[in-house]
């Protein structure tokens, strides 16, 4: 029952997850594409009044006219919307999930003892400091002189967040360092908005309704924020479907290949961004499509002689024993592992037939990736695991 309440948490949690980061980076992408589109204001009285850029868009069979003042109008609206519970929600749920999956299940989804021996408080509390830790740095830096130049902060960010890639992939499972990797990231950008954007929005609003010139700071800052934001965005969404390629987190080198698909999402946001601004360059988008291609191309699992096997179908009954002893526990209609409510991805080997119809996932995740079983829960040695090669390269017979 436990394992069964923990999947309907999970499905809940990561329901709600998706649907708040939809809502915020959604609005996100599309205030930094408005930004970039305005034009100055035709109509003279519009300038007078303080408008900076206006743009007209049609959508949804209606016209839409939306203006940007120099600093705020003359007299605050009654209604004013505020973009901030989006962001909110999306971190907290996706805390939920760290929560819930990575922390609660941590002998399971972060702890692999072929990385790292760790025991699960220490594990955890690792895990919490690699949070707070990212955004104390990255605040302190934004804050420091190094924050006038931002070639030179994007610089030295791109390196931290580098180190911090290799750190977490030497700590945790890859799947594990990945998830932290990216929640890292999404912190940073909900403290943006929670102790930059917003405080500087309120301060805005406030300076209108008591009279007083408002602090060009805020604006300066919060702007430098909203761009760090929108180039984390492709490197966390990255992060957030990572989990169903271990070819990625579960290659000897992820910690590379998550610095390089890092580096091509944030390139694709320069790309983006400029042509918003009518200013693109194809040279983001062609180094983002060759980074990616490098680590398609780098990563490509090489061709193996097949190794002799004995008899297919002895062969064949000692690949079943160790699919049942190593990969059954979780992967059967019934799962005897505690924590699982049923099969990772409804994939079964409750018979022959099933172990043969898998035999290339199998190949990919126990022997490729290595991945599976997943912080080797089960034990497999290396031996089994050179069986399992052999049987598949000999054409994964049964008989």
């Amino acid at each position: 029952m436990e394992a069964y309440i923990v999947d309907w948490l999970n499905l809940i949690g990561r329901w709600v997850h998706f649907v708040t980061g939809v809502a915020w980076i959604g609005a996100s992408l599309y205030f930094v594409w408005l930004d970039n589109h305005l034009q100055k204001p035709r109509e003279a009285g519009d300038a007078a009044r303080g408008v900076d850029g206006e743009l007209w868009a049609v959508h949804g069979g209606g016209f839409y006219h939306a203006q940007k003042y120099k600093v705020a109008p003359s007299a605050l609206p009654e209604h004013l919307h505020w973009f901030k519970w989006e962001a909110y929600s999306t971190w907290l749920s996706g805390m939920f999930l760290m929560v819930l999956i990575y922390w609660y299940g941590a002998e399971i989804y972060l702890i692999d003892p072929q990385v790292a021996d760790l025991g699960k408080p220490l594990a955890i509390t690792l895990g919490v400091l690699s949070l707070v830790a990212g955004w104390i740095v990255y605040d302190v830096l934004c804050r420091s002189p190094l924050g006038n130049s931002q070639t030179t902060l994007s610089a030295v960010l791109f390196v931290l967040v580098s180190l911090a890639a290799w750190g977490l992939c030497a700590l945790f499972s890859g799947r594990g360092a990945y998830i932290h990797f990216g929640a890292m990231l999404g912190t940073i950008m909900v403290g943006n908005v929670f102790f930059v954007i917003i405080p500087g929005q309120r301060d805005l609003v406030a300076a209108k309704q008591e009279n007083r010139e408002p602090d060009p700071a805020h604006g300066l800052r919060a702007k430098q924020r909203s761009v760090h934001n929108t180039y984390f965005t492709l490197p966390v969404l990255f992060v957030m479907v990572s989990n169903h390629y271990a070819l990625t987190y579960g290659h000897r080198y992820n910690w590379l290949i998550l610095i390089a698909v890092t580096l091509a999402g944030a390139a694709v946001r320069i790309y983006f961004v400029a042509r918003h601004a009518g200013k693109a360059s194809p040279v983001p988008m062609v180094a983002a499509v060759l980074i990616m291609l490098a680590v398609a191309v780098a990563i490509a699992p090489r061709p193996q002689p097949a190794p002799e096997v004995a008899d297919a179908a002895e062969t064949f009954a000692q690949v079943r024993s160790i699919v049942q002893q190593r990969c059954a526990s979780c992967h059967a209609q019934v799962p005897t592992q505690p924590g699982f409510a049923a099969a990772p991805k409804g994939v079964v080997f409750d018979s022959a037939a099933d172990v043969a119809a898998q035999a290339a996932q199998i190949h990919q995740q126990t022997v490729v990736t290595r991945a599976m079983p997943i912080g080797n829960l089960t034990a497999i040695t290396d031996a089994e695991r050179a069986l399992l090669d052999a049987w598949f390269l000999n054409g994964a017979k049964i008989e």
